[in-house]
């Protein structure tokens, strides 16, 4: 799909330029050969204009700049000839062939190929002209040009087909990540979802054995039932990311006390970390106002400690900050004492189904919780990071204010 998105990119970008360089090109040769010809027909009419100069036999006109020569009939039918000394004009045949289709002809102006002349006539109650003008160079001028147009044009086609080829990677790379994710994305919510299910369907034919007593069927109920909720949980954070890519939305915000939030979300988080014998410092800079959705902001600051409150060593400190930070923005900060993140996990850490260890456990999480709160955070226009040193993870968020 991918390759023919890009292929289908270079061919829309080659056949608009294709289209631009022929109407680009046509008009210059257009134009050029449309001046070279104004010129060359002025000329002959203002020479036309003087009809005693054309009576004075190879008379030069200094101020033409195409060769040219006349031909007048007088008043018997003889050829009378002059010029300006660039004609050979005592070729009879070629003269008595000039005047025949000449003056034959139904039309004063015209091209005579065979000798790449041009001719102007002009009729008088006593006398008929014909001036001839040399249009040797504007032929060759013309042949020149439509040569250069086609190098240039085939010239130009190879760089922007370059060009093209350069840009159909950039263009569709955005793309062909999403591609990637979404079928990562898929290969792992099937895997996610097929151990469940294994131990469901496994539980299941187990229950339909009558062989065995009441206390394993029961624990056998109780394992689809465990397996059950633990499949609506991982579907229930796969429309969670759904829906906070589809329906978060600017309309929807609001002014929200962020200080007050982030203290009220602590509260529930408190008797957890006591259980765990861990401990929960909190330093949070009051009356820092955000605009955004408020139970979106919540959750993401729940899915920060939860995820501190798994990830924690024994009798590990977690400190959750926030502050003012640089201008007209606050940071949030969650950091706990645990395993350190290795650098290579700290860039895929936001990722969908991401472990930083693969054979961990699931400890009630399916790796969608920071992937989530990565998502709310961008829509709230902010940005999200983790960083890990001196065995202390730390996860910020960076949130514009009021």
């Amino acid at each position: 799909m991918i390759k023919k998105l890009q292929i289908k990119f270079i061919a829309v970008n080659m056949g608009i330029v294709t289209i631009m360089l022929c109407f680009i090109l046509g008009l210059v040769y257009h134009f050029t050969r449309t001046d070279l010809e104004n010129k060359s027909i002025n000329m002959m009419q203002d020479i036309a204009s003087q009809p005693f100069r054309l009576a004075v036999p190879d008379k030069a006109y200094t101020d033409m700049h195409l060769p040219y020569f006349t031909i007048r009939l007088g008043l018997k039918g003889e050829l009378i000839t002059s010029g300006a000394g660039y004609f050979d004009l005592s070729d009879n045949d070629l003269l008595n062939n000039l005047k025949t289709h000449v003056f034959t002809s139904t039309s004063d102006f015209g091209i005579i190929k065979k000798y790449n002349l041009r001719y102007y006539r002009i009729n008088t109650p006593l006398e008929k002209y014909c001036v001839f003008a040399d249009i040797s160079s504007e032929i060759a001028t013309l042949d020149g040009l439509m040569k250069t147009c086609i190098l240039t044009g085939a010239f130009s086609f190879l760089v922007f087909l370059c060009i093209s080829i350069l840009l159909s990677k950039w263009a569709v790379k955005p793309v062909e990540t999403a591609w990637k994710q979404q079928k990562q994305f898929i290969a792992d919510a099937s895997h996610e979802l097929k151990t469940p299910l294994t131990v469901i369907i496994t539980n299941a034919e187990l229950m339909l054995n009558t062989g065995y007593s009441s206390d394993k069927r029961q624990k056998f109920l109780d394992g689809i039932l465990t397996m059950a909720q633990q499949m609506k949980e991982l579907t229930g954070q796969i429309l969670e990311l759904a829906r906070n890519d589809n329906t978060i939305s600017r309309e929807n915000f609001c002014p929200v006390n962020f200080s007050s939030l982030v203290s009220n979300s602590i509260l529930p988080f408190e008797p957890v970390f006591f259980e765990k014998n861990l401990v929960l410092v909190q330093q949070i800079e009051q009356d820092i106002k955000v605009t955004g959705i408020e139970t979106k902001l919540k959750e993401v600051t729940g899915i920060l400690l939860d995820n501190a409150c798994k990830y924690s060593r024994a009798a590990g400190t977690t400190r959750i900050r926030l502050k003012k930070y640089k201008r007209n923005h606050c940071l949030l900060s969650v950091a706990n004492e645990g395993k350190e993140i290795l650098p290579d996990d700290l860039k895929n850490i936001f990722l969908r189904f991401y472990r930083t260890d693969k054979a961990r456990n699931h400890k009630g999480s399916f790796w969608l919780g920071l992937s989530i709160a990565e998502s709310i955070v961008k829509k709230h226009k902010g940005k999200i990071w983790a960083e890990s040193k001196d065995g202390v993870n730390y996860f910020y968020v960076d949130l514009p204010c009021l």
